[in-house]
Protein backbone atom coordinates (compact mmCIF):
# COMPACT_ATOMS: atom_id res chain seq x y z
CA UNK A 1 0.00 0.00 0.00
CA UNK A 2 1.28 3.48 -0.92
CA UNK A 3 1.69 6.21 1.72
CA UNK A 4 -1.40 8.37 2.01
CA UNK A 5 -3.61 5.70 0.51
CA UNK A 6 -6.76 4.84 2.44
CA UNK A 7 -7.73 1.27 3.26
CA UNK A 8 -11.21 0.26 2.13
CA UNK A 9 -12.22 -0.62 5.69
CA UNK A 10 -11.23 2.91 6.83
CA UNK A 11 -13.95 4.44 4.70
CA UNK A 12 -16.99 4.67 6.97
CA UNK A 13 -19.15 6.92 4.81
CA UNK A 14 -19.37 8.81 1.58
CA UNK A 15 -17.91 11.98 3.11
CA UNK A 16 -14.91 9.99 4.38
CA UNK A 17 -14.51 8.58 0.90
CA UNK A 18 -14.52 12.06 -0.67
CA UNK A 19 -11.96 13.29 1.85
CA UNK A 20 -9.67 10.36 1.08
CA UNK A 21 -9.32 11.43 -2.57
CA UNK A 22 -6.20 13.43 -3.47
CA UNK A 23 -7.90 16.29 -5.31
CA UNK A 24 -4.51 17.81 -6.25
CA UNK A 25 -3.80 14.99 -8.71
CA UNK A 26 -3.46 16.76 -12.11
CA UNK A 27 -5.82 14.42 -13.96
CA UNK A 28 -8.52 14.99 -11.31
CA UNK A 29 -8.10 18.75 -11.63
CA UNK A 30 -8.45 18.33 -15.40
CA UNK A 31 -11.57 16.20 -14.96
CA UNK A 32 -13.16 18.79 -12.67
CA UNK A 33 -12.34 21.48 -15.27
CA UNK A 34 -13.97 19.37 -17.99
CA UNK A 35 -17.12 19.11 -15.87
CA UNK A 36 -17.11 22.87 -15.23
CA UNK A 37 -16.63 23.58 -18.96
CA UNK A 38 -19.42 21.14 -19.83
CA UNK A 39 -21.76 22.89 -17.41
CA UNK A 40 -20.80 26.31 -18.82
CA UNK A 41 -21.33 25.02 -22.36
CA UNK A 42 -24.75 23.65 -21.43
CA UNK A 43 -25.75 26.99 -19.91
CA UNK A 44 -24.31 29.17 -22.67
CA UNK A 45 -25.87 27.11 -25.46
CA UNK A 46 -29.40 27.30 -24.01
CA UNK A 47 -30.69 28.95 -27.18
CA UNK A 48 -29.12 26.35 -29.50
CA UNK A 49 -31.25 23.24 -29.07
CA UNK A 50 -29.53 21.22 -31.79
CA UNK A 51 -26.14 21.62 -30.13
CA UNK A 52 -27.65 20.79 -26.75
CA UNK A 53 -29.15 17.57 -28.12
CA UNK A 54 -25.72 16.63 -29.49
CA UNK A 55 -24.08 17.45 -26.15
CA UNK A 56 -26.75 15.45 -24.30
CA UNK A 57 -26.17 12.38 -26.47
CA UNK A 58 -22.38 12.62 -26.10
CA UNK A 59 -22.74 12.87 -22.32
CA UNK A 60 -25.06 9.87 -22.19
CA UNK A 61 -22.61 7.88 -24.32
CA UNK A 62 -19.85 8.76 -21.86
CA UNK A 63 -21.97 7.45 -18.99
CA UNK A 64 -22.79 4.32 -20.99
CA UNK A 65 -19.08 3.56 -21.42
CA UNK A 66 -18.20 4.31 -17.78
CA UNK A 67 -17.72 0.65 -16.93
CA UNK A 68 -15.27 0.18 -19.80
CA UNK A 69 -13.46 3.37 -18.85
CA UNK A 70 -13.23 2.14 -15.25
CA UNK A 71 -11.74 -1.19 -16.33
CA UNK A 72 -9.19 0.52 -18.58
CA UNK A 73 -8.28 3.02 -15.86
CA UNK A 74 -7.93 0.24 -13.27
CA UNK A 75 -5.40 -1.50 -15.50
CA UNK A 76 -3.44 1.66 -16.40
CA UNK A 77 -3.81 3.88 -13.34
CA UNK A 78 -0.07 4.17 -12.71
CA UNK A 79 0.46 6.02 -15.99
CA UNK A 80 -1.75 8.98 -15.02
CA UNK A 81 -2.55 8.82 -11.28
CA UNK A 82 -0.75 8.82 -7.95
CA UNK A 83 -3.17 6.28 -6.47
CA UNK A 84 -5.32 3.37 -7.63
CA UNK A 85 -8.85 4.71 -7.23
CA UNK A 86 -10.65 2.47 -9.69
CA UNK A 87 -12.43 -0.25 -7.71
CA UNK A 88 -14.52 -3.05 -9.20
CA UNK A 89 -17.72 -1.57 -7.73
CA UNK A 90 -17.17 1.68 -9.61
CA UNK A 91 -17.75 3.98 -6.63
CA UNK A 92 -14.90 6.32 -7.53
CA UNK A 93 -15.66 6.66 -11.23
CA UNK A 94 -19.34 7.08 -10.48
CA UNK A 95 -18.52 9.87 -8.06
CA UNK A 96 -16.05 11.85 -10.14
CA UNK A 97 -17.26 11.01 -13.65
CA UNK A 98 -20.82 9.74 -13.98
CA UNK A 99 -22.64 11.80 -11.34
CA UNK A 100 -21.42 15.19 -12.67
CA UNK A 101 -22.27 14.12 -16.22
CA UNK A 102 -25.77 13.02 -15.21
CA UNK A 103 -26.25 16.31 -13.36
CA UNK A 104 -25.34 18.13 -16.58
CA UNK A 105 -27.87 15.97 -18.44
CA UNK A 106 -30.50 16.97 -15.88
CA UNK A 107 -29.54 20.61 -16.41
CA UNK A 108 -30.06 20.20 -20.16
CA UNK A 109 -33.46 18.58 -19.64
CA UNK A 110 -34.43 21.36 -17.23
CA UNK A 111 -33.41 23.92 -19.84
CA UNK A 112 -35.53 22.17 -22.46
CA UNK A 113 -38.55 22.06 -20.14
CA UNK A 114 -38.15 25.75 -19.33
CA UNK A 115 -37.85 26.65 -23.03
CA UNK A 116 -40.91 24.52 -23.81
CA UNK A 117 -43.03 26.28 -21.19
CA UNK A 118 -41.88 29.68 -22.46
CA UNK A 119 -42.79 28.65 -26.01
CA UNK A 120 -46.22 27.42 -24.91
CA UNK A 121 -46.86 30.70 -23.05
CA UNK A 122 -45.85 32.69 -26.16
CA UNK A 123 -48.06 30.55 -28.37
CA UNK A 124 -51.07 30.87 -26.07
CA UNK A 125 -50.57 34.64 -25.81
CA UNK A 126 -50.44 34.90 -29.60
CA UNK A 127 -53.62 32.80 -29.89
CA UNK A 128 -55.48 35.03 -27.41
CA UNK A 129 -54.34 38.17 -29.24
CA UNK A 130 -55.43 36.68 -32.58
CA UNK A 131 -58.86 35.77 -31.18
CA UNK A 132 -59.23 39.29 -29.77
CA UNK A 133 -58.23 40.78 -33.13
CA UNK A 134 -60.69 38.52 -34.96
CA UNK A 135 -63.40 39.46 -32.47
CA UNK A 136 -62.79 43.18 -33.00
CA UNK A 137 -62.75 42.69 -36.77
CA UNK A 138 -66.00 40.73 -36.69
CA UNK A 139 -67.56 43.39 -34.45
CA UNK A 140 -66.42 46.15 -36.83
CA UNK A 141 -67.75 44.20 -39.84
CA UNK A 142 -71.08 43.69 -38.08
CA UNK A 143 -71.37 47.36 -37.15
CA UNK A 144 -70.48 48.44 -40.73
CA UNK A 145 -73.04 46.04 -42.15
CA UNK A 146 -75.65 47.39 -39.75
CA UNK A 147 -74.85 50.99 -40.70
CA UNK A 148 -75.04 50.15 -44.43
CA UNK A 149 -78.31 48.33 -43.89
CA UNK A 150 -79.75 51.32 -42.00
CA UNK A 151 -78.64 53.72 -44.76
CA UNK A 152 -80.21 51.50 -47.41
CA UNK A 153 -83.58 51.64 -45.67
Amino acid sequence: MHPGQTEVNEVTGYWTFLLSIDWTDPWLIGLVLVHVLTTATALLSRNNTNFQVFLFLVLLLAVYFTESINEYAAQNWSSFSKQQYFDSNGLFISTVFSIPILLNCMLLIGTWLYNSTQLMVSLKTAQIRERARQGRKNQEDTSLATEEHEKAE
